[in-house]
């Protein structure tokens, strides 16, 4: 029986989670059956427990701000002829509670427990507090 775990990964590019919603309805950021997708070079080995009801969960700016949740995960053969590991995420995208993230390379491991949770539906629109208050109050626990 395996157990949920989550990635996370670094979200390069994006300013914010509109920017990711806006990148992923590109074409080049979907699979041949139309679903969001990011390709990494890695195959995770806890595949399993990844496909176990986890999620990816995006750094923007430094915080972690969201979550796609992983459907499966598919081979991809680049033009160089390397396997690469292509992650589907469902498109819906869930904002979390902001969580201060550092800089990293390629993506980590995230257990259940130390995932932020995720913004009531009715907060998801609400107008967004100045970046420095955010990170600090994220940096106390307070949100």
């Amino acid at each position: 029986m395996s157990a949920r775990i989550h990635l996370v990964k670094l979200c390069v590019g994006a300013d914010s989670v509109e920017d990711l919603a806006d990148w992923q309805t590109q074409t080049r950021a979907r699979g041949t059956d139309g679903m969001p997708r990011h390709v990494t070079r890695m195959w995770p080995k806890r595949e399993s427990e990844l496909l176990d009801g986890g999620s990816l969960y995006w750094v923007i700016r430094g915080e972690i701000l969201c979550r796609q949740r992983i459907l499966r995960l598919d081979e991809v053969i680049g033009s160089d002829g390397i396997r690469r590991c292509a992650i589907v995420l469902d498109p819906e995208i869930h904002r979390t509670q902001a969580a201060p993230r550092r800089p990293f390379q390629g993506w980590r491991y995230l257990k259940p427990e130390d995932a932020p949770r995720d913004l009531s539906r009715g907060r998801d629109s609400d107008d967004t507090l100045p970046e420095d208050l955010n990170r600090a109050l994220a940096e106390i626990g307070v949100i």
